[in-house]
């Protein structure tokens, strides 16, 4: 488990970034472009069953495994801290 500091610490960088290319330059020197793809990746499952695409789909699109699709799944439908919500409708009023 994570050390709630820690994670506060990383909360207020994230808070604290004032734009796209920030948060870009922050996650390339913080992740590995594994973990890069992967955080991406699985914001992209989370996007894709919201809008009510079928796991094949998915698996297509984003190359997700089914597992990590039904763990997002899980998230958004029953363990969700309201995190995947609240960017996702932030996203969606980027795209209207």
């Amino acid at each position: 488990m994570t050390d709630e500091k820690y994670f506060d610490v990383l909360c207020k960088a994230f808070a604290s970034l004032e734009n796209k290319e920030d948060v870009h330059k922050f996650l390339e020197d913080l992740c590995t472009p594994q973990e890069i793809d992967a955080l991406s990746r699985r914001l992209m499952v989370a996007v894709m069953l919201k809008k009510g695409d079928v796991y094949t789909k998915i698996v297509e699109e984003t190359g997700a495994s089914t597992a990590t699709i039904s763990r997002v799944n899980k998230t958004l439908t029953y363990q969700s801290a309201g995190g995947y919500d609240i960017i996702l409708e932030k996203l969606s009023g980027e795209t209207k």
